[in-house]
């Protein structure tokens, strides 16, 4: 008589979720390059043809991380703004959540600056989404500014993250509050000014 405890079925969506996991963690112990689909693969003991169907390639699992992460990084930020009571806490809160997102997940955003010529297009919908995500969160409070000139405050404040967060990778004594105070030190001097005039060639 055969004892052995049959193996749970597991869904598609939770099959993917831990082969996303798997992934991110060889590619931060190895390096994206170094790593293989067969180590993917043994971390979760599956076949390699299973993560072929769900993900067609290397590259293709690659991408699958950085959309996730792309989901998530706006959740988080979206969800700590929604909670501030005026614009410089709903920045603020936005740009924490942002920082200490990145630093829970250190080995995703490693490889996705690392690995340019894979991730280079998705790294920019990922600048792209938290421009019009901080565009939209300025507009909100300053429904009567330029739209054009919350979007370039929105492109100002999500390059400086990006560098900020660089920074931090090489400068482990930086906390996630330390660089928001960063931030905010030099962004919101600019933008607490309210409604500043339309700046013309020639005036």
């Amino acid at each position: 008589m055969d004892t052995r405890t049959p193996r749970r079925r597991v869904g598609r969506a939770e099959r993917e979720r831990q082969i996303l996991d798997a992934a991110l963690a060889v590619f931060g112990e190895r390096g994206y390059q170094a790593a293989s689909m067969d180590a993917v693969a043994e971390r979760i003991g599956v076949t390699k043809p299973v993560l072929y169907t769900h993900f067609g390639s290397k590259d293709g699992l690659l991408l699958a991380c950085i959309a996730r992460a792309r989901a998530e990084l706006l959740e988080v930020t979206a969800t700590a703004a929604s909670s501030a009571e005026g614009p410089e806490e709903m920045l603020r809160r936005g740009t924490l959540a942002f920082f200490r997102y990145l630093e829970r997940n250190e080995p995703a955003w490693t490889i996705l600056y690392s690995e340019s010529r894979v991730a280079g297009e998705a790294l920019e919908g990922i600048r792209a989404q938290q421009t019009d995500f901080i565009a939209a969160l300025l507009a909100a409070q300053q429904p009567d500014a330029d739209p054009q000139r919350l979007t370039a405050w929105a492109h100002v404040i999500v390059g400086a993250c990006e560098r900020l967060a660089l920074w931090r990778g090489g400068a482990r004594t930086v906390t996630s509050e330390q660089a928001t105070e960063y931030l905010m030190d030099l962004v919101w001097t600019g933008l607490a000014t309210g409604h500043p005039p339309d700046a013309r060639m020639g005036s």
